[in-house]
């Protein structure tokens, strides 16, 4: 299933797609923990600023 999944991205309308990943440390535990989204290729540095 997840071959489907990237073969789909990787053609047509999903190139302008980027997978981001950041970290986040919770205020809590003080631990870090990783947050992903698909998003657009333009928004990726207006999500990251965030």
């Amino acid at each position: 299933m997840a071959k489907k999944v990237v073969a789909t991205l990787k053609t047509g309308d999903g190139r302008g797609y980027a997978r981001v990943i950041k970290m986040v440390k919770s205020p809590k535990t003080g631990a870090y923990t990783f947050k992903e989204q698909m998003v657009l290729s333009d928004q990726v540095k207006e999500l990251l600023k965030k």
